[in-house]
């Protein structure tokens, strides 16, 4: 048995170490995705504003508008208020069409890229000439979303406390999981008093840390810097829990409940790393 925990937690440090390194290169971008009910019948064109100048470098020149609807495009162009700057008709360094994409009996608008504001207006413009200016709104999380019914030009947000608790959620739960598993497996599982003493411990440690990764995630998304901290933390974490799980835990000697220490804390760690950024595209995919 121990010899068979001792290649697990051997194995879990290479993973770790692979999970990192794949993380450390890749980078979420801000994100709004929009989606539009009861849409307007025939060609609409939907653009962010943001507050201010544009960026002053154009990404984007007449030649990229040059299929489009001019007339319709005239329209938008002089809706936009004072004091305000059209993101993808001003060229700012943002991804997304003017036009959006059928989703079931609605459409979808999805901007992304570092263009993509912070507070935000939408602009709709129909071919009809109807011209539309939402309310001004402040993206809470980095990948946010919002649905707007055309049908009494109304804007839903989701509450952003949604995706912190499932985020939360999401990475405290499967910690208890495998650190209450691998408390069986090293022979602590017998006493009532060990799996108080285990809650208590998680519940100060992980349940702290987890609550701060999960407000990292949701304002700034999951990339292999923003777990380096988290990494760091959880060696704190896991060498602080030894050592108290081995003035704690009772029925093994205090070698062994050390080492359950540091085996619980590295595959806990080990699987929130893989399960970090999944879950993080999940839980913005429905909030």
């Amino acid at each position: 048995m121990k010899h068979t925990l001792r290649i697990l937690v051997l194995s879990c440090l290479t993973a770790a170490l692979v999970t990192v390194t794949a993380f450390a290169d890749t980078g979420p971008k801000a994100q709004l995705t929009v989606k539009v009910e009861n849409a307007p019948e025939g060609l609409y064109y939907m653009d962010l504003l943001a507050e201010g100048p544009d960026f002053g470098e154009h990404y984007r020149t007449e030649k990229d508008f040059a299929g489009l609807d001019q007339d319709l495009l005239r329209i938008m162009r002089a809706a936009v208020p004072d004091g305000w700057h059209a993101c993808i008709l001003d060229g700012d360094l943002i991804f997304g069409q003017l036009t959006g994409v059928p989703d079931g009996g609605s459409m979808l608008h999805t901007f992304s890229y570092y263009g993509v504001p912070e507070t935000y207006r939408l602009l709709v413009a129909t071919q009809s000439g109807e011209v539309w200016i939402s309310d001004a709104y402040t993206r809470e999380v980095l990948q946010s979303s919002a649905t707007v019914d055309w049908a009494d030009k109304t804007v839903t947000i989701p509450p952003a406390r949604i995706g912190y608790v499932l985020q939360f959620l999401a990475t405290f739960v499967p910690t208890l999981l495998i650190e209450g598993l691998l408390l069986v497996l090293f022979g602590f599982g017998r006493q009532k008093r060990n799996w108080l003493c285990f809650l208590a411990v998680n519940f100060i440690t992980q349940g702290a840390l987890a609550l701060v990764m999960a407000f990292n995630a949701m304002t700034h998304g999951v990339t292999g810097w923003s777990l380096l901290p988290f990494v760091m933390l959880e060696v704190v974490i896991t060498l602080g829990e030894a050592l108290l799980y081995a003035r704690l835990l009772k029925g093994q000697s205090e070698g062994w409940a050390a080492a359950y220490g540091l085996a619980a804390n590295i595959c806990s760690a080990v699987l929130g790393l893989y399960l970090a950024e999944p879950v993080w595209r999940f839980i913005v995919s429905i909030s």
